[in-house]
């Protein structure tokens, strides 16, 4: 699985951190950026980790900012992102089984790193149920984009 990751100025260390556990586990990770704690805008990296999961370039994505909330909200403007803002491993695998997310937010200074790494291996290997209310309430979110 290729995993695409991304953060601003103030998540840096845990995308460092998150970034090398990925690698020894195995994923194939492309870093969108930022590349140090220089001030930067979150919303360049959610726009380039989104872009990696719509194009097909990524099966995943991860982004992680302050409190996961920019980040999450700026990511979701683009058509096909399902991003969910998850602050634990259950919430992880709800929005996995429940919502097909395709990219996961969180927040460095909301969570600790060993919770955010263990909400990412969830988020990673949960599959979506393909329950037919959950597939419904996809379709409706699509057919929501469709209209803008």
């Amino acid at each position: 699985m290729k995993v695409a990751i991304g953060c601003d100025h103030g998540a840096y260390s845990y995308k460092e951190e998150i970034k090398a556990m990925l690698k020894e586990e195995g994923y194939e990770v492309e870093d969108c950026g930022t590349y140090s704690t220089e001030s930067c805008d979150y919303p360049d990296y959610a726009y380039a980790v989104a872009q990696k999961i719509v194009n097909k370039e990524a099966d995943r994505g991860i982004l992680i900012c302050g409190t996961g909330i920019g980040i999450s909200i700026a990511a979701n403007k683009v058509k096909g992102i399902r991003c969910g803002l998850c602050a634990d491993s259950t919430m992880a695998r709800l929005t996995r089984e429940h919502n097909d997310a395709n990219i996961l937010a969180m927040g460095q200074r909301t969570m600790g790193i060993e919770v955010c790494k263990d909400t990412v291996n969830t988020f990673l290997t949960t599959d979506f149920s393909h329950g037919p209310r959950h597939e419904r309430r996809i379709q409706k979110i699509k057919e929501i984009e469709d209209k803008q």
